[in-house]
Formats: structure tokens, C-alpha cells, sequence
């Protein structure tokens, strides 16, 4: 007999089983995201161009991802979740395999845009969902789940991109991918109607829904919020685009070794990420976020002076642990921000991250022409001062209430 999951409210193990679908898409997404930077030697070989050229793959797929999110959010809260993510996954599926059909570095970028575009209405949206699904008090351990399947994604997405290249070459990783997310959308159809059920559209004109954005940020909470999620992705997507190439450079490391070097990132998040969003809901935001930036920049300020290869591995971890340690937190305080129209919240939430992301890997790039020692030293510089800041800036963010609300400040 079918349950009717329009009518009522998932129970506790519906919502746990859509809550691991909704990570495996999210698994998927990351892992083609990240695959892309460390076979940028690989594809700088195989076209004969400039890392420097082919570096700007990455933030053609980024900044585009990050700018539709909005469209996303917008569209979500007008015609339903459902409708906006199973066209989303479909569109990440069909053009990640097409970018397989790539015959220069200029084609990938193509369709890096044109799948960063499709693909965004996904992540966002699934972070939305668990803030329906699941109150305050309780969102850490979901938002670590998401946020542990990004860092999955991250994990084996970074080392197998450039392990597997040798092998299948990079058409047949895109192609791969693609597949793979083709088989995710099927595996995702029998949840349509529970999704749909978890929220409904929300009316209103093309100018109040833009004016929900602007309201995101009158408060000071939503400033520093999205500021912080702003830097600190700028941070993590600078040091690892370029890690391939450091790696390729200090050390003479091939593919294959420059995957086995990358292996522990996204490893602390994909073991841990519960824990930490757990950690979060019971002694709150404010004591682990500096603690995250710290460990960021102490990976950073690593890469700048230098190490044996064999700790390249926990150098990776550290990094990863600094980004599992804080943007997780700032989307638990970000789905509190939108009120009525969560998806504009987690909507602008993800644009700042990814246009972030993208800017950060310009941004290093262009630093790099004075070298690695220049780029790693602004921004561990950077990121440090950010830490120290921290500490004041989200002091208030720490449980009110024995069951870990936190106050807003």
C-alpha cells in the first residue's frame, strides 16, 4: 500500500532514507566539481596550453553555478523543490557526459558554464529540504550528513580525477561522471512526491522575491554570515585549485601521484561530518568556527614553508578539516535567516560560496605570476586575520536552550 507523503509529514525513516538520497546526489555533484582541478597539468599536457589557461576551466563552471543558484532559489519558491531539482540532476547528468565531446580547452569551459549552470539547483535546494525536514535543534547532524557528502565527493573525486586519467583518459572521466548521475536521478525518482510534499510554492512578485535578498542582509547576523561564507571559500577554492600544480612542481609528481597525495581531502568531512554538526548543535557554532579557520590557515602557512611528501596527505586533511569545521556551520546559521522563503536564503548562500569559489581560484592564479610563496602567504594571511575576528563577530552563536537553539545576535 502507498502512503500518501503529500498529505502528512514524512515519518522519522522516510525522512532518514530521503536524507541519504539527497547526500548521494550531493556526493556526485562534488566529485565531478573536484575532479576538475587536479588534472589541470594533465589537460594543460594533452592541449598544449598554459595551466594558467586551463586553470580558468575551473571557475567557468564555479562562478556560473554560483549565479544560477539564485534563478534556482527563485524558481523553487514559485513552481515546488521537485520540479527545479529533478530538472537540475537531469541537466548535470546529459552535460557533464557532453563535455566528453570536448575538442579544446576553450569547449571544456563551454560546457563547464553551461553545466555549472544546470547543475546548481541541486546542493541548494537539498540543504532547504533539511531545513524543512528537520527543526533547528536537530539540523547539525543532517547539515553534516550533506555537508560529509560534499567532503565525499571532494575525497574521492580529487585523488581518483587524477589517478583515473592514466587510464580512461579524460573524456572517459567526464563521461563517467555523467553516467553516474544519470544512474543518481533514477535512484531519486521514487522520492518526487515526498519532496514535494516537504514544501510548498510560495506566490509573490518578481520584485518582493528580490527584495527577500536584500532583507537576507539588513541584519547583522545575515552580514557577517554570508561575508564569512564569502572569504572563506575564496580561501579553499585558491589553495586547492592550485594544489595539483604545487604538487606538480615542488615534488615532480605525475597524475597518479598527485592523486595519492590529495588522498586525505575531504576525508575528515566524509568520516566526520556528522560529528562535527553534532559537536555544533550541543556546544555551538562559536567555539568550533575559529577553531575551523585556524586549521585552515595552519594548512596554508604549511604549504608555504615546505614538508616531506609523505605528510602531503595530512596537509590535505588539515585543509579539509578547516573547510568541514566552518562552511557547514555557516549554513546551519543560514537557514535560520530566511523565514518564509528558505530558498532564497540557502539560494544566496550557495551563490556567495561558489562565486567565492571562482574568485578565489582567479584570484590566486593571477597572485601566483609573483609565485607560490606570495599567493600561499596572502592568503593564510587572510584567513588567519579572519579566525582572530571570528571570535568576536559569532560569539553569540552558541546554544540558548538545552536543546541547542541557538541565539541570534
Amino acid at each position: 500500500m502507498k502512503h500518501d507523503t503529500t498529505a502528512r509529514g514524512p515519518d522519522h525513516h522516510e525522512r532518514e532514507r530521503l536524507l541519504r538520497m539527497l547526500a548521494a546526489a550531493t556526493f556526485i555533484i562534488f566529485f565531478q566539481a573536484y575532479m576538475v582541478a587536479p588534472i589541470i597539468p594533465a589537460l594543460s599536457s594533452a592541449f598544449g596550453t598554459s595551466v594558467q589557461a586551463v586553470g580558468l576551466v575551473v571557475p567557468a563552471y564555479l562562478i556560473p553555478y554560483g549565479v544560477a543558484t539564485l534563478v534556482y532559489g527563485l524558481l523553487a519558491d514559485r513552481v515546488g523543490v521537485n520540479r527545479v531539482m529533478f530538472a537540475s540532476l537531469a541537466a548535470f547528468a546529459i552535460l557533464t557526459a557532453l563535455t566528453a565531446t570536448a575538442t579544446s580547452v576553450s569547449q571544456i569551459a563551454l560546457w563547464r558554464v553551461l553545466t555549472g549552470v544546470g547543475a546548481s539547483g541541486v546542493v541548494p535546494l537539498a540543504l532547504v529540504l533539511v531545513s524543512k525536514l528537520f527543526p533547528y535543534e536537530q539540523r547539525g547532524r543532517p547539515l553534516g550528513w550533506l555537508f560529509g557528502a560534499m567532503a565525499g565527493g571532494m575525497a574521492f573525486g580529487s585523488p581518483l580525477g587524477a589517478m583515473l586519467v592514466p587510464f580512461i583518459g579524460w573524456r572517459g572521466l567526464f563521461l563517467l561522471a555523467g553516467i553516474a548521475g544519470g544512474v543518481v536521478l533514477g535512484l531519486f525518482l521514487p522520492y518526487r512526491r515526498m519532496i514535494a510534499g516537504a514544501m510548498q510554492p510560495i506566490g509573490g512578485s518578481v520584485g518582493e522575491l528580490f527584495r527577500g535578498y536584500l532583507t537576507l542582509l539588513e541584519t547583522a547576523r545575515g552580514r557577517r554570515t554570508y561575508g564569512y561564507v564569502f572569504v572563506n571559500s575564496m580561501f579553499h577554492s585558491g589553495v586547492f585549485t592550485w594544489l595539483g600544480v604545487y604538487l606538480q612542481r615542488h615534488y615532480g609528481l605525475g597524475p597518479m601521484g598527485i592523486g595519492l597525495a590529495l588522498l586525505g581531502y575531504g576525508v575528515p568531512g566524509f568520516l566526520l561530518g556528522p560529528v562535527i554538526g553534532r559537536a555544533a548543535d550541543r556546544w555551538g557554532r562559536a567555539k568550533l568556527l575559529p577553531i575551523g579557520l585556524v586549521f585552515s590557515a595552519l594548512a596554508a602557512a604549511a604549504l608555504l614553508v615546505g614538508f616531506p611528501l609523505l605528510l602531503a596527505p595530512l596537509v590535505a586533511a588539515v585543509l579539509s578539516l578547516g573547510y568541514d569545521m566552518t562552511q557547514p556551520l555557516f549554513a546551519g546559521i543560514v537557514t535560520t535567516l530566511g523565514g518564509k522563503r528558505p530558498g532564497q536564503a540557502m539560494g544566496l548562500n550557495v551563490f556567495t560560496l561558489f562565486v567565492g569559489f571562482g574568485l578565489g581560484s582567479l584570484i590566486f592564479g593571477e597572485v601566483l605570476h609573483f609565485g607560490f610563496g606570495a599567493a600561499l602567504g596572502v592568503f593564510s594571511a587572510v584567513e588567519l586575520t579572519a579566525a582572530v575576528c571570528s571570535r568576536w563577530l559569532f560569539r553569540t552563536e552558541i546554544p540558548s536552550t538545552p536543546t541547542g537553539l541557538s541565539s541570534g545576535g
